[in-house]
């Protein structure tokens, strides 16, 4: 039995959880998700709405597999409307800098020409200055899809360091070729 699976998710107050035809929508203050379940595993909200379970039909492979999952991303999605995500991102090198120009990303991290990002839908991206990015949603995947995107585009490199980052990670830097 999946030790995360098994356990029910709870409701927070403020979040309403509907499941119907394979698909489990939540909605709360920060917004409303929607997920589309394995056929797998059964999904069902107690009676009283306090609480969402997640069991499997049979003790296959896969069903074992998504039984976790499932549980995870609708307990996931609960935290998502209620008090949402965020990610950090920190740009560091000399004459690096982000700037937000309507729904786009602008970077300018050493290359030739500005890299530009499209905002997705459903998140708020916002610059409190020109070396950090802050990327918040409710929905956890797309948060850190597009952190990762985003860090995609220039990796610290183990030289220097020059980059962008998460705010809070660690970069080993390497000793250059005139460290002998």
């Amino acid at each position: 039995m999946s030790r995360i699976g098994r356990k029910p998710v709870t409701v927070v107050d403020g979040v309403k959880v509907v499941v119907q035809n394979g698909t489990v929508e939540v909605e709360g203050p920060k917004g409303k998700l929607s997920f589309s379940h394995r056929p797998e595993v059964a999904v069902t909200v107690s009676e009283d709405g306090k609480s969402v379970l997640v069991e499997r039909h049979n003790e296959e492979r896969t069903s074992r597999a998504f039984h976790g999952l499932t549980r995870a991303i609708v307990n996931n999605m609960i935290l998502g409307v209620k008090n949402g995500y965020e990610k950090k991102l920190e740009i560091i090198g000399v004459g690096y800098l982000a700037a937000i120009k309507g729904r786009v990303l602008q970077l300018r991290v050493g290359f030739a020409n500005e890299l530009q990002k499209e905002i997705p839908e459903g998140l708020e991206v916002t610059c409190p200055d020109q070396t950090h990015v802050v990327v918040k949603g409710c929905d956890k995947q797309k948060v850190g899809q597009f952190a990762a995107e985003v860090r995609a585009l220039r990796k610290p490199e183990p030289y220097k360091g020059k980059g962008v980052r998460y705010q809070g990670e660690v970069v080993k830097i390497k000793a250059g070729k005139s460290a002998t």
